[in-house]
């Protein structure tokens, strides 16, 4: 395993980072993996040397956590591992369920903590911005976690760059505890944040951690578009790849992760997190696994270092895109 450190934090954490949506309940989707059928993976993960993993309180409602909690704590040593979970998305329809008011951080938090099973999260994420919510407010409220010592470090999940930025000089300005990372929508298919968010994080020292980088699965290799994506279960039952994929010049870029994987005898979804690896402010994609060879593909993906001309074949189909991924 490689390693890095998350930001301009003194945390190390693994260049892969195992992103636990599909392990809960499959009452919340019928693609999720049960607890256990979701053990071999965590398993698979630390002797691995992953040691950063990442979740949400709307995971399964909730089940996410209490399965990645339970794993966690049977697997590996608490003290080695980044644990992540995220708040914003309603667990409930119910009022002050959801939201980034102060009300709903602070309570969200002491219901993720107990969920996992810990007294601190390592890394606890805006899981989007709050447009009905003063960013001060959430500020106030995240800090608030940092001080009574129930969360370690802040991270925010997608947005736009000026908002993020804004949110960066408020806690400067007043004094609250910093977002040391950024989880968004990036890889070959989706190329937008490479205008703004990208260079901002660099700038800042902020930890990259790309969502959804092989393209909800477009990257693997198996499909030649989001048009063909129900042939999967998730496929069928997922609309989201879709809305975020649709655009002409997709297949093509699809089509030349093939051809490089081919001419290095390597799996495609490897050659595509091969290049995210590569790319300067990205910390560690967050990989997704329901069969443990979609795991071992993405270990794999370490051991590949594209040449220039291979990333030059990657990126010349790619044409801009409409913004997505931002809700």
């Amino acid at each position: 395993m490689k390693y890095t450190t998350l930001g301009r934090t003194g945390v190390t954490v693994s260049r892969l980072c195992l992103g636990c949506m599909s392990y809960g309940t499959p009452e919340w989707r019928p693609w999720v993996l049960d607890e256990k059928a979701a053990q071999p993976f965590f398993r698979r993960a630390i002797e691995a040397g992953i040691n950063f993993f990442d979740t949400a309180d709307m995971y399964s409602l909730g089940v996410s956590e209490e399965v990645t909690g339970r794993a966690l704590r049977a697997y590996a040593r608490s003290e080695e591992i980044v644990l992540a979970t995220k708040v914003n998305f309603p667990m409930s329809p119910g009022p002050n369920m959801g939201g980034l008011s102060r009300k709903h951080v602070v309570q969200a938090c002491e219901a993720s903590l107990k969920r996992l099973g810990v007294s601190t999260i390592d890394l606890y994420q805006i899981h989007r911005f709050d447009p009905a919510v003063p960013l001060d407010e959430t500020l106030l409220a995240l800090d608030l976690l940092v001080r009574q010592g129930k969360v370690r470090f802040i991270g925010a999940s997608s947005g736009p760059a000026f908002r993020f930025a804004k949110a960066l000089a408020l806690s400067d300005a007043k004094g609250f505890a910093r977002f040391a990372s950024m989880q968004n929508h990036y890889n070959l298919l989706y190329r937008e944040e490479e205008r703004e968010m990208l260079p901002l994080c660099a700038e800042e020292g902020i930890g990259v951690l790309p969502w959804s980088p092989l393209a909800r699965g477009l990257l693997a290799g198996t499909r030649a578009s989001a048009k063909d994506a129900a042939t999967t279960t998730r496929g069928a039952t997922d609309d989201y790849t879709g809305k975020l994929y649709d655009a002409p010049s997709d297949e093509d870029v699809i089509a030349a992760v093939r051809k490089v994987a081919q001419g290095r005898g390597c799996p495609p979804a490897a050659v595509a997190l091969a290049w995210l690896l590569s790319r300067p402010a990205v910390t560690a994609p967050i990989v997704g696994a329901t069969k443990l060879e979609h795991l071992e593909t993405a270990l794999s993906a370490l051991d590949v270092t594209l040449t220039a001309d291979e990333i030059g074949a990657l990126e010349a189909p790619y044409r801009p895109h409409a913004v997505r991924g931002f809700r």
